[in-house]
């Protein structure tokens, strides 16, 4: 057993010994919206918007991008568990800005080990084999880290599957700080009275 799997499963055990009440919580989230963020370590939506156990869907993958699944999870938060409100944050300092799809392809290529960051970009120290299958994958990468809130949030206010009186906002969490900033652009594109039906 990995150290990694132990300590995993001692603070499962502690934190399951004082599990109390939270059995009671239900599946639709109390406070009845839902995030989509990045996967960073760095960042703790809890903490950052102040959540409990049961309060809010949090959707998470690597740039807190607007890909098929995580609007998929969207129209399910909505749809079938009734949020009202949905929040994309992206993040300062965000790894999706430092390859491109042509990097991590060829990467990938390479060999299937981690690669290293240099000061030069992205270098493969892996000694193979790789695969060619990630030229069929999009990886949503971005070199503008505002644009890509506005594009997420754009992505899903078009969507044909999402409800236009549900507002979206656009933020920027910064590691820096750990506050929330806006993206205004993004927080008009996805404002339920813009896209409302006449």
């Amino acid at each position: 057993m990995s150290d990694v799997l132990k300590e995993v499963l001692a603070a499962n055990e502690t934190y399951a010994e004082s599990f109390g009440e939270k059995s009671a919580l239900t599946i639709p989230p109390a406070r009845r919206f839902a995030v989509l963020t990045c996967m960073d370590a760095r960042l703790d939506p809890a903490k950052f918007a102040g959540l409990a156990e049961g309060d809010a869907h949090v959707i998470r993958n690597a740039g807190g991008r607007a890909s098929d699944d995580a609007i998929r999870s969207l129209v399910i938060s909505y749809k079938l568990l009734g949020t009202k409100e949905w929040f994309v944050i992206h993040h300062t300092d965000c790894g999706m800005e430092t390859f491109t799809n042509e990097t991590i392809r060829g990467l990938l290529e390479n060999s299937l080990e981690t690669a290293q960051l240099t000061e030069q970009g992205w270098k493969d120290v892996g000694q193979g084999p790789g695969s060619r299958a990630a030229r069929y994958i999009e990886f949503l990468t971005f070199n503008n880290l505002e644009q890509s809130v506005v594009d997420d949030v754009e992505r899903i206010r078009n969507h044909p599957l999402v409800p236009h009186e549900i507002p979206i906002y656009g933020y920027i969490y910064d590691v820096r700080s750990g506050r929330l900033i806006e993206v205004p652009e993004a927080t008009r594109v996805g404002s339920a009275a813009a896209t409302a039906h006449v």
